[in-house]
Protein backbone atom coordinates (compact mmCIF):
# COMPACT_ATOMS: atom_id res chain seq x y z
CA UNK A 1 0.00 0.00 0.00
CA UNK A 2 1.13 3.38 -1.28
CA UNK A 3 2.73 5.67 1.74
CA UNK A 4 0.28 8.63 3.07
CA UNK A 5 1.53 11.33 1.97
CA UNK A 6 0.39 14.25 4.54
CA UNK A 7 1.20 17.94 4.41
CA UNK A 8 1.58 19.16 8.04
CA UNK A 9 2.53 22.04 9.95
CA UNK A 10 5.25 22.75 7.56
CA UNK A 11 4.77 20.80 4.38
CA UNK A 12 5.16 17.06 3.86
CA UNK A 13 8.66 15.40 5.63
CA UNK A 14 10.16 12.22 5.87
CA UNK A 15 13.28 10.25 5.84
CA UNK A 16 15.21 10.05 2.47
CA UNK A 17 15.03 6.12 0.88
CA UNK A 18 12.24 5.49 3.30
CA UNK A 19 9.29 7.56 2.96
CA UNK A 20 11.05 9.94 1.06
CA UNK A 21 11.34 8.83 -2.36
CA UNK A 22 11.78 9.58 -5.62
CA UNK A 23 8.18 7.42 -5.92
CA UNK A 24 6.54 9.28 -3.51
CA UNK A 25 7.95 12.62 -4.59
CA UNK A 26 5.93 11.84 -7.62
CA UNK A 27 2.90 10.94 -5.99
CA UNK A 28 3.05 14.72 -4.60
CA UNK A 29 3.71 16.58 -7.41
CA UNK A 30 0.99 15.19 -8.98
CA UNK A 31 -1.51 16.37 -6.08
CA UNK A 32 0.69 19.66 -6.27
CA UNK A 33 0.41 20.11 -10.25
CA UNK A 34 -3.50 19.40 -10.18
CA UNK A 35 -4.43 21.20 -7.29
CA UNK A 36 -2.02 24.29 -9.25
CA UNK A 37 -4.35 23.38 -12.34
CA UNK A 38 -7.50 23.61 -10.97
CA UNK A 39 -6.98 26.79 -9.66
CA UNK A 40 -5.88 28.06 -12.37
CA UNK A 41 -6.70 26.61 -15.84
CA UNK A 42 -4.14 28.38 -18.15
CA UNK A 43 -0.98 30.36 -17.72
CA UNK A 44 0.15 29.23 -14.35
CA UNK A 45 3.59 29.73 -13.30
CA UNK A 46 5.22 27.98 -9.87
CA UNK A 47 8.34 28.70 -8.35
CA UNK A 48 10.65 25.50 -7.68
CA UNK A 49 13.30 26.32 -5.17
CA UNK A 50 15.06 24.00 -2.42
CA UNK A 51 17.63 23.82 0.32
CA UNK A 52 21.56 22.58 -0.09
CA UNK A 53 20.14 18.84 0.96
CA UNK A 54 20.89 15.83 -0.72
CA UNK A 55 19.53 15.28 -4.01
CA UNK A 56 17.84 18.81 -4.14
CA UNK A 57 19.03 19.50 -7.78
CA UNK A 58 17.54 16.06 -9.05
CA UNK A 59 14.14 16.65 -6.89
CA UNK A 60 13.88 20.44 -8.81
CA UNK A 61 14.39 18.85 -12.47
CA UNK A 62 11.50 16.30 -11.33
CA UNK A 63 8.92 18.85 -10.38
CA UNK A 64 10.32 21.15 -13.21
CA UNK A 65 9.24 18.26 -16.29
CA UNK A 66 6.45 17.42 -14.12
CA UNK A 67 5.03 21.03 -13.92
CA UNK A 68 5.55 21.37 -17.30
CA UNK A 69 3.69 18.09 -18.15
CA UNK A 70 0.78 19.71 -16.99
CA UNK A 71 1.21 22.87 -18.79
CA UNK A 72 2.60 24.95 -15.41
CA UNK A 73 5.45 26.86 -16.13
CA UNK A 74 8.73 26.08 -13.59
CA UNK A 75 10.02 29.15 -12.73
CA UNK A 76 13.95 26.98 -11.11
CA UNK A 77 15.69 28.59 -9.19
CA UNK A 78 19.26 27.11 -9.72
CA UNK A 79 21.14 27.48 -6.50
CA UNK A 80 19.70 26.94 -2.75
CA UNK A 81 17.58 30.04 -1.09
CA UNK A 82 15.51 31.01 1.71
CA UNK A 83 12.14 30.12 2.46
CA UNK A 84 11.51 33.40 3.11
CA UNK A 85 13.74 34.60 -0.27
CA UNK A 86 10.94 31.78 -2.26
CA UNK A 87 8.56 33.47 -0.59
CA UNK A 88 8.95 36.98 -1.51
CA UNK A 89 9.57 35.56 -5.03
CA UNK A 90 6.23 34.20 -5.18
CA UNK A 91 4.87 37.75 -4.84
CA UNK A 92 6.99 40.01 -6.44
CA UNK A 93 7.08 37.76 -10.24
CA UNK A 94 2.76 37.13 -9.56
CA UNK A 95 3.77 33.21 -9.60
CA UNK A 96 0.91 31.03 -8.34
CA UNK A 97 2.59 29.01 -5.94
CA UNK A 98 6.22 27.70 -5.03
CA UNK A 99 7.39 24.05 -4.22
CA UNK A 100 10.53 24.09 -2.37
CA UNK A 101 12.22 20.96 -1.66
CA UNK A 102 13.22 21.50 2.00
CA UNK A 103 13.23 19.55 5.60
CA UNK A 104 14.25 23.32 7.30
CA UNK A 105 15.85 22.52 11.14
CA UNK A 106 15.73 18.37 10.56
CA UNK A 107 18.64 16.24 10.54
CA UNK A 108 20.35 15.62 7.15
CA UNK A 109 18.04 12.28 6.76
CA UNK A 110 15.24 14.17 6.31
CA UNK A 111 14.00 16.21 2.95
CA UNK A 112 10.51 17.82 2.27
CA UNK A 113 8.26 19.81 0.81
CA UNK A 114 6.94 22.79 0.83
CA UNK A 115 3.78 24.54 -1.36
CA UNK A 116 3.56 28.09 -0.84
CA UNK A 117 0.45 29.88 -1.99
CA UNK A 118 0.46 33.07 -4.32
CA UNK A 119 0.71 35.24 -1.75
CA UNK A 120 4.01 33.79 -0.41
CA UNK A 121 2.32 32.07 2.87
CA UNK A 122 2.79 28.44 3.91
CA UNK A 123 -0.53 26.38 2.54
CA UNK A 124 -3.63 26.72 4.88
CA UNK A 125 -5.39 23.48 5.92
CA UNK A 126 -7.93 24.12 3.21
CA UNK A 127 -4.89 23.99 0.47
CA UNK A 128 -2.58 20.71 1.90
CA UNK A 129 -6.21 19.03 2.06
CA UNK A 130 -7.83 20.22 -1.16
CA UNK A 131 -3.65 18.23 -2.38
CA UNK A 132 -3.83 15.35 -0.32
CA UNK A 133 -7.08 14.65 -2.07
CA UNK A 134 -5.33 15.25 -5.81
CA UNK A 135 -2.75 12.67 -4.34
CA UNK A 136 -5.57 9.72 -3.44
CA UNK A 137 -7.28 10.67 -6.70
CA UNK A 138 -3.86 9.91 -8.80
CA UNK A 139 -3.41 7.13 -6.65
CA UNK A 140 -6.64 5.67 -7.59
CA UNK A 141 -6.23 6.37 -11.21
CA UNK A 142 -2.83 6.86 -12.11
CA UNK A 143 -3.02 8.92 -15.70
CA UNK A 144 -1.59 12.34 -16.27
CA UNK A 145 -5.35 14.25 -17.17
CA UNK A 146 -5.60 14.47 -20.89
CA UNK A 147 -5.24 17.76 -22.13
CA UNK A 148 -4.47 20.10 -25.25
CA UNK A 149 -2.12 22.22 -23.25
CA UNK A 150 1.42 22.09 -24.86
CA UNK A 151 4.03 21.33 -22.26
CA UNK A 152 5.18 24.62 -20.90
CA UNK A 153 9.17 25.49 -21.23
CA UNK A 154 10.85 25.69 -17.59
CA UNK A 155 12.16 29.52 -17.18
CA UNK A 156 14.91 30.25 -14.59
CA UNK A 157 14.67 32.94 -11.80
CA UNK A 158 16.81 34.34 -8.95
CA UNK A 159 15.55 35.48 -6.23
CA UNK A 160 18.45 37.04 -4.30
CA UNK A 161 18.97 40.53 -5.96
CA UNK A 162 14.53 41.01 -5.27
CA UNK A 163 15.12 39.74 -1.64
CA UNK A 164 18.28 41.41 -0.77
CA UNK A 165 16.58 44.57 -2.06
CA UNK A 166 13.71 44.44 -0.12
CA UNK A 167 16.02 43.75 2.84
CA UNK A 168 17.79 46.59 2.56
CA UNK A 169 14.41 49.20 2.43
CA UNK A 170 13.87 47.53 6.12
CA UNK A 171 16.99 47.25 7.82
CA UNK A 172 18.81 50.18 8.83
CA UNK A 173 22.44 49.37 7.51
CA UNK A 174 23.85 53.45 7.78
CA UNK A 175 22.62 52.30 11.98
CA UNK A 176 24.53 49.18 12.15
CA UNK A 177 27.84 50.43 9.95
CA UNK A 178 28.13 53.68 12.27
CA UNK A 179 27.89 52.00 15.40
CA UNK A 180 30.99 49.57 14.04
CA UNK A 181 29.00 46.57 15.42
CA UNK A 182 30.75 43.63 14.64
CA UNK A 183 29.08 40.46 13.44
CA UNK A 184 29.85 36.28 13.30
CA UNK A 185 26.93 34.52 11.45
CA UNK A 186 26.37 30.66 10.84
CA UNK A 187 24.12 29.45 8.18
CA UNK A 188 25.08 26.34 8.92
CA UNK A 189 25.81 25.03 5.51
CA UNK A 190 22.42 26.24 5.07
CA UNK A 191 20.28 28.01 2.60
CA UNK A 192 21.36 31.57 3.68
CA UNK A 193 24.80 31.41 2.37
CA UNK A 194 26.01 34.16 0.67
CA UNK A 195 22.76 36.40 2.03
CA UNK A 196 22.90 37.51 5.64
CA UNK A 197 26.69 37.82 5.86
CA UNK A 198 27.22 39.08 1.71
CA UNK A 199 24.15 41.76 2.79
CA UNK A 200 25.85 43.38 6.06
CA UNK A 201 29.33 42.77 3.99
CA UNK A 202 28.77 45.05 1.09
CA UNK A 203 27.54 47.80 3.56
CA UNK A 204 30.33 47.96 5.04
CA UNK A 205 30.11 45.77 8.31
CA UNK A 206 32.52 43.56 9.59
CA UNK A 207 31.28 40.02 9.31
CA UNK A 208 33.08 36.50 10.05
CA UNK A 209 31.40 33.80 8.73
CA UNK A 210 31.44 29.87 10.26
CA UNK A 211 30.10 27.07 8.39
CA UNK A 212 30.25 28.86 4.70
CA UNK A 213 30.21 25.61 2.33
CA UNK A 214 27.84 22.88 1.44
CA UNK A 215 27.37 19.66 3.19
CA UNK A 216 24.49 17.84 3.04
CA UNK A 217 25.31 16.42 6.16
CA UNK A 218 25.37 20.23 7.99
CA UNK A 219 28.17 18.76 9.69
CA UNK A 220 26.80 15.58 10.98
CA UNK A 221 23.54 17.19 12.68
CA UNK A 222 20.10 19.04 12.23
CA UNK A 223 20.94 22.23 10.90
CA UNK A 224 18.46 23.73 13.89
CA UNK A 225 20.07 27.07 15.14
CA UNK A 226 19.86 25.85 18.89
CA UNK A 227 22.09 26.85 21.97
CA UNK A 228 23.98 23.83 22.17
CA UNK A 229 25.15 23.61 18.40
CA UNK A 230 26.63 27.34 17.89
CA UNK A 231 29.99 27.05 19.53
CA UNK A 232 32.07 27.55 16.60
CA UNK A 233 29.87 30.99 16.24
CA UNK A 234 30.58 31.86 19.98
CA UNK A 235 34.25 30.70 18.91
CA UNK A 236 34.21 33.16 16.10
CA UNK A 237 32.78 35.62 18.04
CA UNK A 238 35.59 35.88 20.51
CA UNK A 239 37.96 35.68 17.89
CA UNK A 240 36.68 39.06 15.93
CA UNK A 241 35.26 40.60 19.03
CA UNK A 242 31.91 40.44 17.69
CA UNK A 243 28.68 42.53 19.56
CA UNK A 244 26.02 39.98 18.12
CA UNK A 245 26.37 36.39 16.56
CA UNK A 246 23.34 35.50 14.31
CA UNK A 247 22.63 31.77 12.48
CA UNK A 248 19.94 30.56 10.53
CA UNK A 249 18.69 26.81 9.95
CA UNK A 250 18.92 24.69 7.28
CA UNK A 251 16.22 26.42 4.91
CA UNK A 252 16.65 30.09 6.94
CA UNK A 253 13.21 30.67 8.46
CA UNK A 254 14.51 29.96 11.93
CA UNK A 255 16.67 32.32 13.58
CA UNK A 256 19.77 32.04 16.57
CA UNK A 257 21.23 35.03 18.29
CA UNK A 258 24.14 34.89 20.90
CA UNK A 259 24.57 38.11 22.65
CA UNK A 260 28.21 39.99 23.12
CA UNK A 261 29.18 37.47 26.06
CA UNK A 262 27.71 33.88 24.42
CA UNK A 263 24.40 34.01 25.95
CA UNK A 264 21.89 32.41 24.07
CA UNK A 265 19.20 34.49 23.88
CA UNK A 266 15.88 32.14 23.43
CA UNK A 267 13.93 33.19 20.55
CA UNK A 268 10.91 34.16 22.84
CA UNK A 269 13.03 36.82 24.08
CA UNK A 270 14.29 37.99 20.68
CA UNK A 271 10.12 38.35 19.34
CA UNK A 272 9.43 40.53 22.50
CA UNK A 273 12.21 42.35 21.96
CA UNK A 274 12.16 43.72 18.42
CA UNK A 275 7.86 44.08 18.96
CA UNK A 276 9.42 46.64 21.72
CA UNK A 277 12.11 47.92 19.41
CA UNK A 278 9.93 48.10 16.22
CA UNK A 279 7.35 50.48 18.44
CA UNK A 280 10.10 52.82 19.24
CA UNK A 281 11.52 52.99 15.68
CA UNK A 282 9.27 52.31 13.55
CA UNK A 283 6.13 53.94 15.42
CA UNK A 284 3.63 51.29 14.25
CA UNK A 285 1.04 50.47 16.99
CA UNK A 286 -1.64 48.45 14.64
CA UNK A 287 -1.14 44.70 16.50
CA UNK A 288 1.00 41.64 17.96
CA UNK A 289 0.67 38.31 16.78
CA UNK A 290 2.30 34.71 19.02
CA UNK A 291 1.07 31.50 18.94
CA UNK A 292 -0.18 30.12 22.00
CA UNK A 293 2.85 28.57 23.26
CA UNK A 294 4.79 31.92 23.06
CA UNK A 295 6.17 34.03 25.84
CA UNK A 296 3.64 36.66 27.76
CA UNK A 297 6.49 39.11 28.10
CA UNK A 298 4.55 40.04 24.42
CA UNK A 299 1.10 40.22 26.05
CA UNK A 300 2.66 42.33 29.04
CA UNK A 301 4.13 44.82 26.50
CA UNK A 302 1.00 45.04 24.41
CA UNK A 303 -1.03 45.60 27.38
CA UNK A 304 1.74 48.58 28.09
CA UNK A 305 1.66 49.99 24.75
CA UNK A 306 -2.10 49.67 24.59
CA UNK A 307 -1.89 47.68 21.24
CA UNK A 308 -4.26 44.57 20.25
CA UNK A 309 -2.73 40.96 20.71
CA UNK A 310 -3.60 37.90 18.46
CA UNK A 311 -3.00 34.81 20.13
CA UNK A 312 -3.08 31.92 17.18
CA UNK A 313 -2.38 28.02 17.33
CA UNK A 314 0.70 26.73 16.50
CA UNK A 315 1.97 26.87 13.11
CA UNK A 316 2.97 30.02 10.96
CA UNK A 317 0.62 29.95 8.63
CA UNK A 318 -1.50 31.84 10.90
CA UNK A 319 0.53 34.91 11.47
CA UNK A 320 1.25 34.91 8.00
CA UNK A 321 -2.46 35.68 7.78
CA UNK A 322 -1.88 38.32 9.93
CA UNK A 323 0.44 40.00 8.32
CA UNK A 324 -1.12 39.69 4.74
CA UNK A 325 -4.38 41.49 6.26
CA UNK A 326 -1.71 44.25 7.66
CA UNK A 327 -3.36 43.48 11.06
CA UNK A 328 -0.03 43.17 13.06
CA UNK A 329 3.46 44.95 13.46
CA UNK A 330 5.33 41.73 14.23
CA UNK A 331 4.43 38.25 14.40
CA UNK A 332 6.22 35.17 16.08
CA UNK A 333 6.56 32.01 17.40
CA UNK A 334 8.71 30.71 20.27
CA UNK A 335 10.23 28.01 18.18
CA UNK A 336 12.46 30.62 16.13
CA UNK A 337 9.65 31.87 13.35
CA UNK A 338 9.05 35.79 12.93
CA UNK A 339 8.00 38.38 10.38
CA UNK A 340 7.27 41.94 10.43
CA UNK A 341 4.26 44.30 9.10
CA UNK A 342 4.47 44.82 4.92
CA UNK A 343 6.85 42.02 4.45
CA UNK A 344 6.47 38.10 3.81
CA UNK A 345 3.36 36.23 5.40
CA UNK A 346 6.30 33.66 6.07
CA UNK A 347 9.37 33.02 8.89
CA UNK A 348 12.53 34.96 7.97
CA UNK A 349 15.52 33.96 10.10
CA UNK A 350 17.16 36.28 8.04
CA UNK A 351 15.71 39.55 8.88
CA UNK A 352 15.22 38.45 12.48
CA UNK A 353 18.93 37.91 12.49
CA UNK A 354 19.56 41.62 10.62
CA UNK A 355 17.05 43.56 12.95
CA UNK A 356 19.28 42.05 16.18
CA UNK A 357 22.18 43.80 14.63
CA UNK A 358 20.07 47.04 13.98
CA UNK A 359 19.12 46.84 17.71
CA UNK A 360 22.28 46.06 19.31
CA UNK A 361 23.68 49.14 16.96
CA UNK A 362 21.24 52.19 17.53
CA UNK A 363 21.15 51.34 21.16
CA UNK A 364 24.57 50.56 22.06
CA UNK A 365 23.91 48.00 25.04
CA UNK A 366 23.79 44.08 24.74
CA UNK A 367 21.09 42.60 23.85
CA UNK A 368 21.30 40.60 27.70
CA UNK A 369 21.13 44.51 28.95
CA UNK A 370 18.29 45.21 26.67
CA UNK A 371 15.93 42.50 28.21
CA UNK A 372 17.15 43.40 31.92
CA UNK A 373 15.17 46.76 30.56
CA UNK A 374 12.26 45.22 29.52
CA UNK A 375 11.87 43.29 32.68
CA UNK A 376 12.21 47.28 34.13
CA UNK A 377 9.64 47.82 32.30
CA UNK A 378 6.59 44.91 32.75
CA UNK A 379 8.34 42.44 35.36
CA UNK A 380 10.22 39.58 34.01
CA UNK A 381 8.94 36.24 32.58
CA UNK A 382 10.97 32.86 32.27
CA UNK A 383 9.49 30.32 29.93
CA UNK A 384 10.36 26.99 29.10
CA UNK A 385 9.66 23.98 26.03
CA UNK A 386 10.43 20.23 27.63
CA UNK A 387 9.22 17.15 25.10
CA UNK A 388 8.18 13.78 27.10
CA UNK A 389 7.60 10.80 25.10
CA UNK A 390 4.61 8.61 26.35
CA UNK A 391 3.70 5.19 25.59
CA UNK A 392 0.47 4.28 23.97
CA UNK A 393 -1.29 3.57 27.29
CA UNK A 394 0.30 7.06 29.23
CA UNK A 395 -0.71 9.17 25.44
CA UNK A 396 -4.60 7.81 26.06
CA UNK A 397 -5.21 8.18 29.59
CA UNK A 398 -3.31 12.15 28.89
CA UNK A 399 -5.70 12.56 26.55
CA UNK A 400 -9.05 11.96 28.42
CA UNK A 401 -7.30 14.17 30.77
CA UNK A 402 -6.62 17.38 28.76
CA UNK A 403 -10.49 16.88 27.87
CA UNK A 404 -11.27 17.53 31.69
CA UNK A 405 -11.43 21.37 33.11
CA UNK A 406 -9.62 21.16 36.02
CA UNK A 407 -10.29 24.47 38.57
CA UNK A 408 -6.81 24.31 40.15
CA UNK A 409 -3.46 23.24 39.23
CA UNK A 410 -0.91 22.19 42.04
CA UNK A 411 -2.84 24.20 44.33
CA UNK A 412 -3.12 27.21 41.82
CA UNK A 413 -6.24 28.43 40.85
CA UNK A 414 -6.63 28.14 37.13
CA UNK A 415 -8.20 31.10 35.97
CA UNK A 416 -8.52 30.81 32.25
CA UNK A 417 -8.07 27.55 30.09
CA UNK A 418 -7.57 28.04 26.54
CA UNK A 419 -7.68 25.54 23.82
CA UNK A 420 -6.41 27.36 20.37
CA UNK A 421 -4.32 24.39 20.39
CA UNK A 422 -3.78 21.81 22.67
CA UNK A 423 -4.81 22.35 26.42
CA UNK A 424 -3.29 26.00 28.20
CA UNK A 425 -3.91 26.91 31.75
CA UNK A 426 -3.56 30.08 32.53
CA UNK A 427 -3.20 30.59 36.39
CA UNK A 428 -4.25 33.14 39.15
CA UNK A 429 -0.50 34.06 39.46
CA UNK A 430 0.42 34.93 36.14
CA UNK A 431 2.10 31.60 35.13
CA UNK A 432 0.77 29.57 32.48
CA UNK A 433 1.39 25.83 31.24
CA UNK A 434 0.47 24.44 27.99
CA UNK A 435 0.17 21.31 26.84
CA UNK A 436 0.24 19.90 22.88
CA UNK A 437 0.55 16.69 20.91
CA UNK A 438 3.02 16.15 18.51
CA UNK A 439 1.64 15.11 14.93
CA UNK A 440 4.90 13.16 14.06
CA UNK A 441 6.35 11.60 17.23
CA UNK A 442 4.79 9.54 20.08
CA UNK A 443 5.26 12.99 21.95
CA UNK A 444 3.61 15.60 24.00
CA UNK A 445 5.37 19.35 24.14
CA UNK A 446 4.94 21.14 27.73
CA UNK A 447 5.21 25.05 27.84
CA UNK A 448 5.53 26.29 30.35
CA UNK A 449 5.59 30.15 32.24
CA UNK A 450 6.58 31.34 35.71
CA UNK A 451 7.64 35.03 36.66
CA UNK A 452 10.86 33.92 38.47
CA UNK A 453 13.22 31.21 37.86
CA UNK A 454 12.65 29.36 41.04
CA UNK A 455 8.90 29.15 40.36
CA UNK A 456 9.58 28.21 37.11
CA UNK A 457 11.45 25.13 38.46
CA UNK A 458 8.43 24.66 40.98
CA UNK A 459 6.03 24.74 37.47
CA UNK A 460 8.08 23.04 35.34
CA UNK A 461 8.20 19.75 38.04
CA UNK A 462 4.33 20.34 38.50
CA UNK A 463 4.06 20.21 34.85
CA UNK A 464 5.43 17.00 34.27
CA UNK A 465 3.99 15.18 37.28
CA UNK A 466 0.38 16.44 36.10
CA UNK A 467 1.23 14.04 32.93
CA UNK A 468 2.35 11.08 34.27
CA UNK A 469 0.15 11.15 37.76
Amino acid sequence: MATQIKFGTSGWRAVMAEEFTFANVHRALHGIARYVASQKSNGAKVIVGRDPRFLGESFCATAADMLSSYGITPLVIAEPAPTPAISYAVIQSKADGAINFTASHNPPEYNGIKFSTPDGAPSLPEVTQAIEREIAAFDANPQRPHTTKAEAQSQSIDPRRMYLSRLREIVDLDVIRKAGVKIAFDPMWGAARGYSDAFLREAGVTVATVHDSRDVLFGGHAPEPDDRLLEDLRHKMREIGAAIGIATDGDADRFGIIDDDGTFLQPNYIIALLFDYLVETRGWKNGVGKSVATTNLINALAEKYKIEIYETPVGFKYIGELIKQDKILIGGEESAGLSIRKHVPEKDGVLAGLLCCEMVGRRGASLGKQLGDLFAKVGSFYPLRENFRLTPEVKQKFTEKLRGDPSEFYGIKVAKAVRTDGLKLVLADGSWVCYRFSGTEPVVRVYSEARSREDLAKLSAAAKAWIFD
